[in-house]
């Protein structure tokens, strides 16, 4: 069987499942102490957007939207994210047979990569796939649906336009949740940071693709696009979960990347 090999895994998080647990119970912590809505964390949502970068970082941020993910309950995950080594044209699928974690390999849903490849006529690029975008999901995943499958897409040089029917059909399956993986700007000083996010949260909370060309520079902005336009069309409202950036979690404010997650129900 073709495994995934975890490619970032001591890097971007802990190589130790145990040290990954305690951080996630961390997070979780401190979410119940600050959350003013005690019933969010009710939530049901198979739909979500994400950080990817390292969990000291933005782990807290994923991890609001993994719970809530968590909490529908879906048999398979479609993790969707940039690809951000490898110069790709159009969406790459995982042909791989089972995607590694700390927590215990994650099994690849391939009737569902396959049918997509067929549907859409995605293909199989193996090099985009040592993609951090998507990797640090993977515990997440594991951790908060332990059953679940997962497919893995890594775009490159595509057209939001052609990926949102793809995320459409995905949802169109009552089993089948969604994870886009993005970032928000970087580098900029703190309040450089936030003004230029602002206008990525707000094109995701009004629900409006076309606001995100008007300066978010979100490294995962082709996917969050096609969510917004998938989200219109089958009738999703987006709710903004959390947004900080790297100065939360080191106190640098001289260059920060800034982290959103957001959840469609």
């Amino acid at each position: 069987m073709k495994r995934r090999e975890a490619a970032v895994a001591g890097q971007f998080y802990p190589a130790s499942a145990e040290e990954i647990g305690m951080m996630f119970d961390r997070f979780n912590e401190m979410l119940e102490k600050s959350i003013r809505d005690p019933k969010l964390l009710e939530t049901e949502t198979r739909a979500v957007i994400v950080p990817h970068a390292g969990y000291v970082f933005s782990g807290f941020t994923a991890n609001v939207a993994h719970r809530l993910l968590g909490n529908s309950g879906v048999s398979r995950v479609a993790v969707i994210g940039p690809s951000h080594r490898v110069y790709l044209g159009g969406t790459s699928v995982s042909e791989y047979d089972l995607y590694e974690t700390p927590f215990g390999d994650i099994p690849v849903d391939r009737a569902l990569a396959e049918e997509l490849i067929k549907r859409f006529g995605l293909g199989f690029v193996p090099e985009a796939h040592h993609e951090h975008s998507t990797e640090v999901q993977m515990p997440f995943i594991k951790s908060y649906l332990p059953d679940a499958r997962v497919v893995e897409l890594v775009y490159g040089d595509e057209n939001p336009a052609n990926l949102a029917p793809v995320i459409e059909w995905l949802l169109s399956d009552p089993q089948t949740g969604v994870v886009i993986s993005t970032d928000l700007s970087h580098y900029y000083d703190l309040q450089k940071a936030k003004r230029v996010d602002s206008i990525c949260l707000d094109a995701v909370s009004r629900l409006d693709p076309s606001a995100l060309h008007r300066g978010c520079e979100a490294c995962g902005k082709i996917g969050v696009e096609a969510m917004l336009i998938a989200a219109r069309n089958i009738g999703l409202e987006p709710l903004i979960l959390d947004y900080r950036t790297s100065a939360d979690a080191i106190g640098d404010e001289s260059q920060v990347v800034g982290y959103m997650s957001a959840a469609f129900i």
